[in-house]
């Protein structure tokens, strides 16, 4: 992967959006990228529901997420930071190459 193949912010916002969907439901596509999804989602997002965010967010991009270097609870608590963390994990990986 070169730099310039790393997709834009708004695509990752958009399959962002797409994946969290998948797992949560259709009310995910009329939310503001920037609402807290454990306030929103409730009881859907408590540790099980955020560990299979992370998952499928692991899955759908070929990135790997460590739980002790990434800050998961504040990256993943809403939209547009997992779009963040994911177009930097993929620019990183563009830039200094990786396994997957």
């Amino acid at each position: 992967m070169t730099l310039s193949s790393v997709p834009t912010l708004d695509s990752l916002q958009t399959r962002t959006r797409a994946v969290l969907a998948g797992l949560f439901g259709p009310e995910i596509d009329d939310l503001p990228a920037d609402t807290p999804l454990p306030e929103t989602l409730g009881d859907r997002y408590d540790s099980l529901g955020a560990m299979e965010c992370v998952t499928a967010m692991e899955k759908e991009f070929g990135i790997e997420v460590d739980f002790v270097e990434h800050d998961v609870r504040y990256t993943f608590a809403q939209l547009d930071r997992i779009a963040e963390f994911v177009h930097s994990q993929l620019e990183d990986r563009a830039v200094f190459g990786g396994s997957r």
